[in-house]
């Protein structure tokens, strides 16, 4: 390793650093964010029921029609 070896950084880091540096809570605000929508919400039993029970069974050949 020479004397006068610094890590490399990417411009792309180096922006997202300064970034964050700027607003802080931008981090925060992205997990919730991706919480609304990744993260699983309390399932509903009674409705999964009926999504089930309403269900309608699919012809063997999707796109014949009934005659």
């Amino acid at each position: 390793m020479p004397l006068f070896w610094k890590p490399y950084k990417s411009d792309v880091t180096q922006f997202l650093d300064s970034l964050k540096q700027r607003d802080p809570q931008m981090e925060e605000r992205q997990r919730q964010g991706r919480a609304l929508l990744w993260d699983r919400q309390p399932q509903d039993a009674e409705a999964q029921r009926a999504v089930r029970e309403g269900r309608v069974p699919q012809q063997p050949y999707v796109y014949q029609t009934k005659a």
